[in-house]
């Protein structure tokens, strides 16, 4: 058997290339301190700044959305709608998240948003920016055509905008809110806490492209706003700014206003005013249409303050209406008191009729001037009427003590106090409510409160009975009648204060009445500022807006006659109007 031959295995490793057993340990050195290196790292990263990095992480992906509250409807007392938000949405951008938006797609978005390109650069240019608006308010249609885009840090969110269907006749009252949704003006402004609600959250991760992978907290609903019925009568507001409107407009009259009170709880049915604006459209609105003239406005009232002189002496005793007086011209000090008409004498009735300055002023003589200006303040005036209504005008009735004789004088024909149009329609509640002056309500009131007891229910009725005769022939208000209804009420015409002297060419026309005479249920009260053409008196200008507004409401709300139903209205023609002082 032959034996196979193999030769002897040699190594070939060569003496200089093996490692030196130090050299090896040096390796494996180097090689676990790099593996606890990373485990370290890992340890560090994992446990020690986990809570930093996963937040790091979601404030770069995580988004807390607001979820908005839906704004409270407004409604009249009727339950039509006055203010309500309908859904819009809103563009926004994260340019943070953001890589260069491409030419074509930032053309297309400056398109679709009507915005400017170098505008769009500027608003994606702050990456350190998480959030900013691109377009505030847009129609859904319109919004999904930007995200349709489809560019990356680029969302919508659902927002609401007001919309008024009353528009310009109500906007002084109900007012409007910012494009924020908060109230700006009016109503919409006092009662923000009521109609605003309280708006909920959602926090969310979101990917690179805006869209929501998971909600990292529960959902906080949102609480939607109250709804609001306000005192308000949309048709008789309707009615009461579309005569006001004709007023100004054939008197060629700088301004105007209008009240309509509820005469036996004190609730505001209408006020309106000229000029106005158009809350859905604010593209141009000077400071004057904004202007809530009927509540904000202060004015001397003129002879429209006569019923409260002649009310004071009746409810004290010291007169009554058939009692006479010498009204020719008579000197307080260096000045002279008199009437445009000569009129030797008049009764009280006469002096409200006529609209006598010489019988009122020495009616006022019969009082101190505390006496008359507590009863003034007791019906309203020098103070707000507390109507909760944005800037209301308190008036000005000052301090007694400083009065002069001649100052009492004009104060019982209206000058020398100045009111607002709100509180003088107020005022006159004391002659429709049995003596008691009632509080102011632009809200629905379920139960009225009975007011403040002012002077006795038989001035009031007596009063009443007087003021009747100022739209019957012979009075300064003729105009002011309605068919079917006796009218109460009192016309005033006063000169403007310009630069500290009264104009001679400037004058606030007004009449403030109420009917149904014998059961009251309507106090309307009618301002035109600076009439221009056709005459200047408050029974001229504002006694036939008054008498319109009047009869339209009264139809409205079904109230009876109570007048003969043979009572016409006295023909323009046969008028022989008796012009109030000024």
């Amino acid at each position: 058997m032959s034996r196979v031959y193999s030769p002897p295995i040699r190594n070939t490793v060569k003496p200089h290339m093996r490692l030196a057993p130090g050299r090896v340990a040096v390796v494996q050195l180097v090689l676990g301190l790099l593996l606890l290196g990373l485990l370290s790292r890992a340890i560090y990263l994992q446990v020690v700044q986990q809570d930093f990095l996963v937040n790091q992480g979601e404030a770069r992906f995580r988004r807390s959305m607001v979820l908005e509250a839906n704004r409270g409807v407004i409604t009249d007392r009727n339950g039509e709608v006055l203010a309500i938000s309908t859904p819009v949405q809103s563009i926004w951008a994260s340019p943070m998240d953001m890589n260069p938006v491409p030419a074509d797609k930032l053309a297309a978005l400056s398109r679709l948003l009507e915005l400017p390109l170098a505008e769009l650069q500027q608003k994606f240019a702050d990456k350190k920016r998480e959030f900013v608006y691109l377009k505030r308010q847009i129609s859904p249609q319109l919004a999904e055509q930007v995200m349709a885009l489809g560019i990356p840090g680029i969302a919508k969110q659902q927002e609401y905008r007001r919309y008024y269907p009353a528009g310009e006749m109500l906007s002084h009252v109900i007012g409007f809110t910012g494009v924020d949704g908060k109230g700006q003006e009016g109503l919409e402004l006092t009662r923000e806490k009521m109609l605003a609600g309280r708006s909920g959250s959602r926090t969310v991760l979101k990917d690179r492209r805006g869209h929501i992978i998971e909600d990292v907290t529960a959902i906080e609903p949102p609480r939607d706003g109250q709804t609001l019925a306000l005192s308000i009568d949309k048709r008789i507001q309707y009615l009461a700014y579309r005569e006001l409107s004709a007023a100004t407009e054939a008197f060629k009259a700088k301004a105007g206003g209008v009240v309509v009170l509820d005469a036996q709880t004190g609730e505001v049915l209408a006020l309106a005013n000229t000029p106005s604006y158009n809350p859905n459209n604010r593209a141009v609105l000077e400071p004057e249409m904004r202007r809530n003239r009927a509540v904000v406005d202060m004015f001397e009232p003129g002879s429209t303050m006569k019923p409260f002189t002649v009310a004071m002496a009746i409810d004290a005793g010291r007169i009554n209406p058939n009692t006479v007086f010498d009204t020719r011209p008579y000197m307080i000090g260096p000045a002279t008191v008199r009437d445009s008409h000569s009129n030797p004498t008049l009764t009280v009735t006469g002096i409200i009729q006529k609209s006598s300055n010489v019988g009122a002023s020495k009616i006022a003589a019969m009082f101190s001037p505390e006496q008359m200006w507590t009863f003034y303040r007791q019906s309203g005036f020098g103070q707000s009427p507390q109507s909760g209504f944005p800037g209301e005008s308190s008036g000005r009735l000052r301090d007694w003590q400083t009065w002069r004789p001649i100052e009492q004088a004009t104060m019982s024909f209206g000058y020398g106090v100045t009111v607002s149009l709100l509180q003088l329609a107020r005022g006159y509640t004391i002659f429709t409510h049995n003596g008691a002056l009632l509080p102011l309500s632009f809200t629905r009131l379920a139960v009225p409160n009975p007011g403040r007891q002012v002077v006795k229910p038989a001035t009031a009725k007596a009063m009443s009975e007087m003021m009747m005769t100022v739209t019957e022939e012979g009075g300064t208000a003729v105009r002011a009648q309605v068919l079917g209804y006796h009218v109460a009420g009192k016309s005033g015409t006063a000169r403007k204060l310009v630069g500290g002297h009264y104009a001679p060419d400037k004058h606030i026309g007004l009449f403030v009445g109420f009917a149904p005479a014998t059961r009251p249920r309507l106090i309307v009260a009618v301002m035109i500022d600076e009439p221009s053409v056709g005459g200047y008196y408050g029974g001229t200008v504002s006694g036939p807006a008054f008498s319109n507004i009047m009869a339209g409401s009264l139809r409205i709300l079904g109230v009876e006659p109570d007048a003969p139903s043979n009572n016409q209205l006295i023909p323009e023609q046969q008028i022989s109007e008796v012009r109030e002082e000024t």
